[in-house]
C-alpha cells in the first residue's frame, strides 16, 4: 500500500502497459478543465437538490418548495442554486494505471457544482485541493483553482433571465399571501452580513439581462500522484495570470501543459527540481528515504486553524479511529487539517474512510457506522446546531472556522500530553506562531481578520491566512494571551521580543542564494520540525515493539489464510511493559485497525519488500538502540524531547539551496497556425492533438524508470514463483487488510439508488463481521485464562484488557443503533430507541396494571428459606441506570446499561426484546438500516448471545461508588434446630471494595434488605448473635446474599452451630463466599459452567472434623500432603498474576481447599479427639496446652544461638496466640486456629511455629504414633513448602482478623 510513503508512484509499478513506464516518474498525470457545458445549458443538480428534498423530507416540511422532478428549488435564489458542471477536457485521455475518473473528479473539482456571480459580487480565484483513495488504499491529490468567466452564450443568460422572473413572482405572491413578512426566507438566501436594506437585497437578489453581466465558475485542475501541494498552486496561479493578464503569455499555454504533463518528472527521493511556469521558475523538493514522508500542506496553518491544544484533542481521536468530522466554509481548509493530522500519524496510516471535502450530493455518507474522517463544507451562517448529524456517541466535531472542538466521551488523554504540547509550542514560537492558534475573538483579532481580508481582495491569490505573519504580530502586541506567551518563552529562553525577522531574512538571502522564497522555505522547515516531535513520540512508546509481534507463519500463504484466527501481537506482554499513565491511551490503540496493519506490515516484510513508513520507522527505533548503547531501555514515563529537529531543517534547506534537477523549458508545440488565440479573461480552449501524447523522445528520465520497472517486473516475477499466484495474494491481502474495515472510501462516481444501497449492504455486512470478531475475541479471551486456571482463584483477563473490549463493544453497538435512522434525537441512538421502548411499555403497563403480578414471586420467600426470584425486566433495568445520578449524559446511559445487560447476562435478550416491537423499529429506522436486515440482526443476537459463555462483572467493577440495594435470607437446618431463637442475631458482610458495618437482623425475621455503596465481588459475611434467652443455639446452613441490580447471588456455606457450649462454643462465624450460577435456584447446581470459583468449606466436611458425624471417610496421608501442596501452589501462582488479575485472596486462606482448611487436616491426622466426658477436643485445644508449656519453658539447650532464636519464635507464638484469645469476639475455637493461620502466613512465621508444635511434650497425649506432625520428615518438607510462600507481601481482609491486636 503506497499511501503518501515515498512510493515512486500510486501503486508503487502497478503501471503494466509499455511506455507507460515512463508515466510512473512524471510530476503530473492529468490536467482537466471543468465548467459549464454551453451546449447542454443550466442542468440543475439532481443529487444536491435530491439530497436537499430528502432532508426536507426527513424534518416533514412542505414538500412544494422543493420538487425533486424538476430539481429546481424555488426558495433559492437562483444564482445561489447548484447547477451541474461538466469536465469540459482532460489531458492525456488516460493513463492505464490511472484510469480517469471522469465523475469522481468533476464533483470534487466543483463540489458544489457551478456558481453564478454579477458583476456585483467578489470573483476572486479559490485554490483548493482534494484526494482520491483507490480500491488498494494509494492516493492521488488533485489542485484546483476556481475562478470566474463571463458567460457569452445568450442562451444560458435567457435561461438566468427566466428563472428569475419565475422565482420573483413565487417570492411576491408568498409575500402577499402570508402577510407576516416573509423577508427572513428572502434573507437566508443571502450573506447574512448583507442583509442591512431592501435595497441590497432586490440588487443581489436580481440578475437583468440588459443592465448585469453574468459569470460563472470554471476550474483548471492538476492530478498528480504525490501531494505537491505548493508547486502545483504556484503553476496554476501563473496560469490563471496569463489568462488574466494585458499582455498575451510568452507561449501558448499549451506549452506550459505539455511541459508539466509530459516533461516534467517527479524528484527522485531526497533530491530538488526546478521547473518552469508562465512567469517564473517553481521549486519544489522531495524527503529522503531516511526521512519523514511528504508532506506539503503547511502544517502551521492547521495549528493556527485549530490552536494547538485542540489539534492534540483531534489527533488523539483519530489515532483512536474515532468518528472525526471537519466543518469549514474553506475546502482547502478542510483539506489543510485533514491532510495535517493524517500526516502526523507517521509511522501509522489512517485506514478508514477518508474523504476530506465530502460533496453535497454524497451527504448520505455521514450515515456510515463506521470510523471515518471527513470535511463537510458549512453554508454561510448555518450554525452547529442546525446540522443533523446521524450519530454522535462516538463523533469528534471540528469547527475549523470557529476554533471549537466537540469530543466523545470517555476519551483518555495522550500520553505525557502537557510536556508534548509545552515542546511543540516551543517550536512554534520559534517559527512566531501563536501556540493557541491565531484569530482568537479579540478586538486587536478582528482589526487583523479584516487586514486579511483586504489582503485577500488586493492580493489575487487565495491564501487562507495572509503570508505576512510580522505584521499580524504587531497587531497582537496588546492581546493577553500574547503577553502570557512571551512571559512563557522567554522562560524556555525563546526570544519573541524582537519579531523583526524580514531584516533578519534579508540578509540570509545575501549570503546564500535561496532557490526559492524565505516564507516556503519557512513553512517547509516548520512542517518537519512539528512532525519530528510527533514521530518521536512515537518512536519513544514503541521502542520494543518488535519483540511482542507475534511471528508464528512459516510462509506467507499460511500467514494470510490463517490471518483471522492468529494473534499477531502479544497485547498483554506490551501492556504490562508500559508505563500506568500510558495505560488508558495504549490500550485502546493497540486495538485499533491502524496499529494492526502496522503489525501486519511488519509481519510481512519478512516475504516482501518492507513498506516505506515501516522502514523509516524500523531504522529510527535503531538508532534509538544504538544510542542507548544496546542495554534495554527501563519504560519510564518521563518526557524525552525530540533530538533531530536541527538536522530535519538543513536537509531541507539543502535541497532547496542546490538545484538537483532541472525539467527541460517549456518550449512551442507543433500546433496549427491561428489556434490558441489569445483573449483576455477567457481561459482557451486548448488543442487537444498536441496535449493528447508526450514527446516521443527517449530522454533520461525515462531509461531511469525503466530499470527500476524491470527491477519491479522481476521481483514481481519471483515473488510469483514462490508459488503464490499474484491475483490470488493480492486477494489475501486484501481481506486480510479489510478485516474490520470495508470501506475506505465511497465510489464517487455512480450513484445510483442501488449504488447506495449496495454501499448500506457492505455496511451492514462489516458490521456484521466486526460483531462475529469482537465477540469471539471477548470470549477467547476470558474462556482462555478461565481454561488454564481449571478454576484455581478466578478467571479474569487484566481488568484494563477488559475494559478496552468492552467499551469497543459498546461503540460498536452504537454504530449499529445508527446505522440508517429516521431522525436523529439525542446522541446516542440506543439510548433513544431505548427509551421510546420505554414510553411504549409502561403506556401498555398503566393500561394493564394489575396487582396479582407479584403474588406468586413472595410466596416463596415467606418461609424464608430462598431468596425471591429476580424477574427479568428490560425496563426495570433501564429504571436502574436513570437512577443513577453520577451518569449525566445519554451515552453514559447507554453505556452504563449495556455494561449492566452483559453482567447479567441478559445482553442479547434484553436487546431481542427491544427489536421485537417492529412498528417501533419501522418507525425509527430506514428500510436499509442494520437493525431492519432480519437475517444479520438474528445471527448479530447469536453472537452476542455467546458472551454468556462467560462471567463479566464489568458494571460493577466501574460504577464503584453507587448505592446499591442487597438483600440477605439466612437459611437454618430445620431438623436440627430451634426453629425460633431468642437471641438478637448480628451481620456484616463485605466485599473488595468495603463492608457494610455491622447489622442487626430483626428477630426471627431470616431475610432483610439494605442499601449501601457498592461492596464490588462480595467476598465474605460475618454473622453471629449476643446467645441471650433461653433458645439461644442456632444451627446454620448457609447466608444468601444477592445484589438486587446485577442480580449475582452469592452463597455463604456455614453448616455449624452459632451458641455458647455447642460446637466449639462459638457465638460468631466469618463466611467465605462463592458466586452462584444464575440459572433457576431448582437446578443451580446442576447447570454446568467455566470452572467453579472456590467456596467456603463445605458442610459435610466441616461437620465430620469436628466428629459430629463419622460418616464421611478421612483422607489418608498422601492426599492430605497434596492439599497441602496445592492450597500453596495456588497462593503462589496468584502473585505471579499481574495486579490486576489476581482474585480474592480470602478465598485462597480460607476456602474449600485453602491454606487453614489444608493445614487443619494435617493437625487432625491422627488426633485423639475421643470425646472426653462427651467433650468435644478440638485443635485449639492443642494449642493452647502449647502455648501454656512454652510460657513454663526454661530449660536450657547446648547452643546459645539456638536458644535465643527458639525462645523468640515461642514468644511471638504464645503472644499471637494470647491476643487471638483475648480478642473482644465471641469466636469459637475452630475461628480462632483459622485467624492463628492467617497472622502466621501474612507475617511469615508459620515455617517456626510447625516446629515447635510438633516438639511440644503435648503431642504425644494428644496425638497418635502414626500421625503427621509426629513424623520428622513430614514435618520438614511441610516446612519447606510453607516457605515458598515467604517473599510475598500478603494484605488479610480486614473481617478476617478484626479485634485481634498483634
Amino acid at each position: 500500500m503506497s499511501g503518501s510513503g515515498a512510493a515512486p508512484g500510486p501503486g508503487s509499478g502497478s503501471s503494466s502497459g509499455s511506455g507507460s513506464s515512463s508515466a510512473a516518474c512524471r510530476f503530473a498525470h492529468y490536467f482537466v478543465l471543468c465548467g459549464i457545458d454551453a451546449d447542454s445549458g443550466l442542468e440543475p443538480d439532481e443529487l444536491a437538490v435530491l439530497y436537499q428534498w430528502l432532508e426536507a423530507d426527513r424534518h416533514s416540511k412542505s414538500q412544494e418548495a422543493t420538487n425533486p422532478t424538476s430539481g429546481e428549488n424555488f426558495d433559492q435564489s437562483p444564482l445561489r442554486r447548484t447547477f451541474k458542471s461538466k469536465v469540459l477536457a482532460h489531458y492525456p485521455q488516460n493513463i492505464e494505471w490511472n484510469p480517469f475518473d471522469q465523475d469522481a473528479v468533476n464533483m470534487l473539482c466543483m463540489p458544489k457544482g457551478l456558481s453564478f456571480r454579477t458583476q456585483n459580487e467578489s470573483k476572486d480565484p479559490q485554490f483548493h485541493s482534494f484526494i482520491i483513495t483507490r480500491e488498494d488504499g494509494s492516493r492521488t491529490y488533485g489542485f484546483v483553482l476556481t475562478f470566474y468567466e463571463e458567460v457569452t452564450s445568450k442562451q444560458i443568460c435567457t435561461a438566468m433571465q427566466t428563472l428569475y422572473q419565475m422565482h420573483n413572482a413565487e417570492q411576491y405572491s408568498s409575500v402577499y399571501a402570508s402577510s407576516s413578512c416573509s423577508m427572513d426566507s428572502l434573507a437566508s438566501s443571502i450573506d447574512e452580513g448583507d442583509t442591512t436594506s431592501l435595497l441590497k437585497l432586490q440588487r443581489y437578489n436580481s440578475y437583468d439581462i440588459n443592465r448585469d453581466t453574468l459569470y460563472v465558475s470554471k476550474s483548471i485542475c492538476l492530478i498528480t500522484p504525490l501531494p505537491f501541494m505548493q508547486a502545483c498552486k504556484k503553476f496554476l496561479i501563473q496560469l490563471y495570470k496569463a489568462v488574466t493578464s494585458q499582455q498575451p503569455p510568452p507561449l501558448p499555454l499549451e506549452s506550459y501543459i505539455h511541459n508539466i504533463l509530459y516533461e516534467v518528472p517527479l524528484p527522485p527521493p531526497g533530491r530538488s527540481l526546478k521547473f518552469y511556469g508562465v512567469y517564473e521558475p517553481v521549486i519544489c523538493q522531495r524527503p529522503g528515504t531516511n526521512e519523514l514522508p511528504l508532506s506539503d500542506y503547511p502544517l502551521h496553518e492547521a495549528f493556527e486553524l485549530l490552536g494547538l491544544e485542540n489539534l492534540v484533542q483531534v489527533f488523539t481521536c483519530v489515532l483512536l479511529e474515532m468518528q472525526i468530522l471537519l466543518y469549514s466554509q474553506d475546502y482547502q481548509r478542510l483539506m489543510t487539517v485533514a491532510e495535517g493530522i493524517t500526516t502526523l500519524l507517521f509511522p501509522f496510516q489512517w485506514q478508514h474512510v477518508y474523504v476530506p471535502i465530502l460533496p453535497a450530493s454524497l451527504l448520505h455518507f455521514l450515515d456510515a457506522p463506521v470510523p471515518y474522517l471527513m470535511g463537510l463544507q458549512s453554508k454561510e451562517g448555518t450554525d452547529r446546531s442546525k446540522l443533523e448529524l446521524p450519530q454522535e456517541a462516538n463523533l469528534c466535531f471540528v469547527d475549523i472556522d470557529n476554533h471549537f472542538i466537540e469530543l466523545p466521551e470517555e476519551f483518555p488523554q495522550f500520553p505525557n500530553k502537557v510536556d508534548f504540547i509545552q515542546e511543540l509550542s516551543e517550536v512554534l514560537l520559534q517559527f512566531g506562531i501563536p501556540p493557541e492558534g491565531s484569530l482568537h475573538c479579540s478586538e486587536s483579532a478582528t482589526k487583523l481578520k479584516n487586514l486579511v481580508l483586504k489582503d485577500l481582495v488586493n492580493d489575487k491569490k487565495n491564501g487562507n491566512v495572509s503570508t505576512n505573519n510580522i505584521s499580524m504580530y504587531e497587531l497582537l502586541k496588546g492581546n493577553e494571551t500574547i503577553a502570557r506567551l512571551q512571559a512563557l518563552a522567554k522562560r524556555t529562553g525563546v526570544t519573541v521580543e524582537k519579531m523583526d525577522l524580514s531584516a533578519s531574512l534579508g540578509e540570509k538571502e545575501k549570503n546564500l542564494k535561496l532557490q526559492c522564497e524565505e516564507a516556503e522555505l519557512r513553512d517547509y522547515q516548520l512542517n518537519v520540525q512539528l512532525r519530528e516531535v510527533f514521530a518521536n513520540r512515537f518512536t519513544q512508546m514503541f521502542a520494543d515493539y518488535e519483540a511482542f509481534v507475534i511471528q508464528t507463519a512459516q510462509d506467507m500463504e499460511s500467514w494470510l489464510t490463517n490471518r483471522e484466527q492468529m494473534q499477531n501481537f502479544d497485547k498483554a506482554s506490551f501492556l504490562s511493559d508500559q508505563p500506568e499513565p500510558y495505560l488508558p491511551f495504549l490500550s485502546r490503540f493497540i486495538e485499533t485497525q491502524m496499529f494492526a496493519t502496522f503489525i501486519d506490515n511488519k509481519i510481512m516484510s519478512q516475504w516482501e519488500e518492507k513498506d516505506p513508513l515501516l522502514r523509516v520507522f524500523d531504522s529510527r527505533i535503531e538508532k534509538i538502540r544504538l544510542y542507548n548503547g544496546r542495554a534495554p531501555t527501563l519504560r519510564t514515563s518521563i518526557y524525552q524531547k525530540c533530538s533531530t529537529l536541527k538536522e530535519a531543517a538543513q536537509s531541507i534547506e539543502q535541497r532547496l539551496m542546490k538545484m538537483d534537477h532541472t525539467a527541460i523549458h517549456p518550449h512551442l508545440l507543433d500546433m496549427k497556425i491561428g489556434q490558441g488565440k489569445y483573449e483576455q479573461g477567457f481561459f482557451p480552449k486548448l488543442q487537444s492533438d498536441v496535449l493528447a501524447t508526450g514527446p516521443t523522445n527517449n530522454n533520461r528520465w525515462v531509461s531511469r524508470s525503466a530499470t527500476t520497472q524491470r527491477r519491479k517486473e522481476r521481483l514481481r516475477q519471483h515473488s510469483e514463483h514462490i508459488g503464490l499466484d499474484n491475483d490470488l495474494r493480492e486477494k489475501y491481502m486484501q481481506e486480510a487488510r479489510s478485516l474490520g474495515k470495508n470501506l475506505r472510501q465511497p465510489k464517487l462516481s455512480d450513484l445510483s439508488p442501488a449504488v447506495i444501497a449496495q454501499t448500506n449492504w457492505k455496511f451492514v455486512e462489516g458490521l456484521l463481521k466486526e460483531c462475529r470478531m469482537k465477540t469471539k475475541r471477548m470470549l477467547v479471551e476470558k474462556m482462555g485464562h478461565e481454561a488454564v486456571e481449571l478454576g484455581h482463584g478466578e478467571a479474569n483477563i487484566t481488568g484494563l484488557e477488559e475494559n478496552t473490549l468492552i467499551a469497543s463493544l459498546c461503540d460498536l453497538l452504537e454504530r449499529i443503533w445508527s446505522h440508517g435512522l429516521q431522525v436523529k434525537q439525542g446522541k446516542s441512538a440506543l439510548w433513544s430507541h431505548l427509551i421510546q421502548f420505554q414510553d411504549r411499555e409502561e403506556k401498555q403497563e398503566h393500561l394493564a396494571e394489575s396487582p396479582v403480578a407479584l403474588g406468586p414471586e413472595r410466596r416463596k420467600s415467606d418461609s424464608g428459606v430462598m431468596l425471591p426470584t429476580l424477574r427479568v425486566s428490560l425496563i426495570q433495568d433501564m429504571r436502574h441506570i436513570q437512577n443513577m445520578s453520577e451518569i449525566k449524559t445519554d451515552v453514559g446511559r447507554a453505556r452504563a446499561w449495556i455494561r449492566l445487560s452483559l453482567e447479567k447476562k441478559l445482553l442479547s435478550q434484553h436487546l431481542k426484546q427491544l427489536l421485537s416491537n417492529q412498528p417501533l423499529t419501522k418507525k425509527l429506522y430506514k428500510r436499509y438500516a442494520f437493525l431492519r436486515c432480519e437475517e444479520e440482526r438474528e445471527q448479530f443476537l447469536y453472537h452476542l448471545l455467546s458472551l454468556n459463555a462467560v462471567d463479566y462483572f464489568c458494571f460493577t467493577s466501574v460504577f464503584t461508588t453507587i448505592m446499591i440495594p442487597y438483600r440477605s435470607v439466612i437459611i437454618p437446618i430445620k431438623k436440627l434446630s430451634n426453629a425460633i431463637i431468642t437471641s438478637n442475631p448480628w451481620i456484616c458482610v463485605s466485599g473488595e471494595l468495603g463492608d457494610t458495618g455491622i447489622m442487626q437482623i430483626p428477630k426471627n425475621l431470616l431475610e432483610m434488605t439494605f442499601e449501601c455503596q457498592n461492596l464490588g465481588k462480595l467476598t465474605t459475611v460475618q454473622i453471629g448473635h449476643d446467645n441471650s434467652g433461653l433458645l439461644a443455639k442456632w444451627l446454620v446452613d448457609c447466608v444468601m446474599v444477592r445484589n438486587e441490580i446485577t442480580g449475582h447471588t452469592y452463597r455463604f456455606p456455614c453448616g455449624r452451630w452459632l451458641g455458647k457450649g455447642i460446637d466449639d462454643g462459638s457465638l460468631e462465624r466469618i463466611l467465605i463466599g462463592e458466586l452462584m450460577t444464575s440459572a433457576s435456584d431448582e437446578d443451580l447446581v446442576k447447570q454446568c459452567r467455566t470452572p467453579p470459583q472456590q467456596k467456603s468449606p463445605t458442610t459435610a466436611r466441616r461437620l465430620s472434623i469436628t466428629s459430629l458425624t463419622g460418616k464421611t471417610a478421612k483422607p489418608n496421608a498422601g492426599q492430605i500432603q497434596e492439599g497441602i501442596g496445592e492450597a500453596v501452589n495456588n497462593i503462589v501462582k496468584h502473585f505471579h498474576k499481574p495486579e490486576k488479575e489476581r482474585g480474592s485472596l480470602t478465598v485462597l486462606l480460607c476456602g474449600e481447599n485453602g491454606l487453614v482448611a489444608a493445614l487443619e487436616q494435617v493437625f487432625h491426622h491422627g488426633f485423639k479427639s475421643a470425646r472426653i466426658f462427651h467433650k468435644n477436643v478440638f485443635i485449639w485445644d492443642f494449642v493452647e496446652k502449647a502455648v501454656t508449656y512454652f510460657e513454663t519453658l526454661d530449660q536450657i539447650l547446648d547452643n546459645e544461638d539456638d536458644v535465643l532464636i527458639h525462645k523468640s519464635s515461642c514468644k511471638t507464638f504464645c503472644h499471637y496466640v494470647n491476643a487471638i484469645n483475648t480478642a473482644p469476639r465471641n469466636i469459637g475455637k475452630d475461628g480462632k486456629f483459622q485467624i492463628l493461620v492467617c497472622l502466621g502466613t501474612r507475617d511469615h512465621l508459620l515455617p517456626q511455629w510447625i516446629p515447635l508444635l510438633a516438639e511440644c511434650p503435648a503431642i504425644t497425649r494428644m496425638y497418635e504414633e502414626s500421625a503427621l506432625l509426629r513424623d520428622r520428615m513430614t514435618v520438614n518438607s511441610l516446612i519447606r513448602i510453607l516457605q515458598t510462600i515467604q517473599d510475598f507481601t500478603i494484605v488479610l481482609e480486614g473481617s478476617l482478623i478484626k479485634g485481634v491486636d498483634v
